[in-house]
């Protein structure tokens, strides 16, 4: 979604950013439910740090500057205990080590480009293939494994950590300098919103989404197989073997994609076998046309567990979502409880514009121009 950015929003990031220092001590002011603490440098030697949101109901985030990457998130079930509902490690040099972008916001363009291709104003750009034969997530040093500036605010919704990141002309072998930010809210009503922003000084593509897995029993609980799943979508994006999309919008109706009318994730898996000799281990990996076509903040997507009684719902105002069951999990990642991570342990939601768009002229566009601003809101209910 483009727009055109309002003077006030700019003067009070400006006025966040003079009241609160990057990386604060433990001393410094920081608004109510919001603590921080360092963890760690990257291997070039960059500070990063930690930072823990608590809304009034006992809910807590925590998010980290390498990334913008949430690491916990620890949610009620229907008796009121808490458990941490999202893939991932408890220190830094884990995440360093390498993983498949856990709670990670990724971007320039998440998902795939085809072949690590795009022109763009007649010009040809060449970017990184970091997933044969293709482009994915941004690339091999992108948003994800960075390190992002915190600037910690209160909302009127709940306690709020602002990330901005700003990407150099090239990075990645993508154009224009390209500042983004993604803010982090725990609202009091039990949501996690993710408010994202972008602006550049030549055209590029952009699309920036989150990338948790979750397991509503609680990270490291087994398999997400009999968690029960509606998406909002009567139609999905067909894909080739390497999940670029043919540019079909098809109906999922008679589909094992079919998740118009709630169903256990499980229940169709058998008919998702994959291909051994491709190294395709089967499973969900595909993006879905919402219903809402992205026009405005909308349901996309539910989720519930059945022996926590945890529900999760997704709102967003983009056109698409990609769902995927963890399918390249293989044992050889421990998670925070030093739990093997296994296939299908968690799912992702991703709220996006759909895969190889800058490729496929009939899709969404994901270009941003100079003077217009990217923006996209995505809530995780917990009811």
């Amino acid at each position: 979604m483009h727009s055109k950015t309002p003077l006030l929003f700019g003067i009070a990031m400006a006025c966040a950013a003079a009241a609160f220092p990057v990386n604060p001590s433990l001393s410094a002011p920081l608004p109510k439910g919001v603590q921080t603490k360092a963890w760690g440098k990257t291997a070039e030697g960059e500070d990063v740090s930690l930072w823990t949101l608590t809304n009034r109901r006992g809910m807590v985030a925590k998010v980290t500057t390498y990334g913008a990457l949430l690491t916990e998130l620890h949610v009620p079930d229907r008796r009121g205990r808490k458990a941490d509902v999202v893939l991932g490690f408890s220190n830094l040099k884990q995440y360093l080590a390498g993983h498949p972008y856990f709670g990670a916001t990724t971007g320039r363009v998440a998902n795939r480009i085809a072949k690590g291709k795009f022109t763009l104003d007649g010009q040809e750009y060449a970017l990184a293939v970091n997933n044969e034969p293709n482009h994915l997530h941004g690339g091999v040093k992108a948003l994800d494994k960075r390190v992002w500036r915190a600037t910690p605010a209160s909302t009127s919704e709940g306690p709020a950590v602002i990330f901005t990141y700003k990407s150099p002309d090239g990075e990645e072998g993508y154009p224009g300098t390209l500042t983004c930010s993604v803010t982090y809210i725990l609202t009091h009503n039990n949501e996690l919103k993710l408010n994202y922003k972008a602006q550049t000084d030549k055209a590029t593509p952009v699309n920036l989404t989150h990338h948790s897995y979750f397991n509503l029993k609680g990270e490291g609980s087994g398999t997400i197989l009999d968690h029960v799943l509606m998406i909002n979508a009567d139609r999905y994006t067909p894909t080739d073997e390497t999940f670029i999309p043919s540019g079909e919008i098809a109906p999922v109706k008679g589909t094992p994609f079919d998740f118009t009318k709630p169903k256990r994730i499980g229940a169709s898996m058998g008919q998702l076998k994959g291909d051994a000799a491709k190294k395709d281990p089967g499973g969900y990996d595909l993006n879905y046309a919402l219903n809402s076509g992205g026009k405005k903040l909308a349901l996309a997507a539910r989720v519930s567990e059945p022996t926590s009684g945890r529900v999760m719902e997704i709102w967003t105002d983009e056109p698409g979502i990609q769902f995927y069951t963890s399918n390249y999990l293989d044992g050889t990642l421990k998670g925070k409880k030093g739990v093997a991570y296994q296939k299908n342990s968690g799912f992702c939601l991703e709220t996006q514009h759909f895969p190889d768009s800058p490729n496929q002229p009939k899709f969404p566009s994901v270009i941003l121009k100079p003077g217009e601003t990217y923006r996209q809101t995505t809530v995780h209910r917990f009811l």
